[in-house]
């Protein structure tokens, strides 16, 4: 009988997502397949246009610190156009703030 030692390696994030290079796995199969249907487009229609959204789209999704050009854009956009801000401005009594007998 052979006795096999196997070891497993794991990544200490278990729960992180699987990235390649600079994008998230499913962000790569999206490209490939945009590139694929692009480079089809471009010999049949004689046309970049599909090869420049998909170069677009490789852009926005490059993953830097968990978080995308993409999701940074739709961020701030919620913060500055579509999201209404909202603000409470209070003045504090004298008491609260420890001013006495001025």
């Amino acid at each position: 009988m052979i006795n096999i030692n196997t070891q497993y390696i794991y990544p200490q994030n278990l729960k992180a997502s699987a990235d390649l290079w600079l994008w998230s796995l499913k962000s790569v199969c999206v490209i490939g397949i945009c590139a694929l249907l692009s480079v089809l487009a471009l010999a049949q229609l004689h046309t970049l246009i599909p090869l420049g959204f998909t170069a677009g789209y490789a852009f926005l999704t490059i993953r830097m610190d968990e978080q995308t050009i993409l999701d940074f854009l739709r961020n701030a956009t919620r913060f500055f156009i579509s999201t209404q801000q909202h603000y409470e401005w209070k003045q504090q009594d004298a008491a609260r703030k420890g001013v006495t007998g001025i």
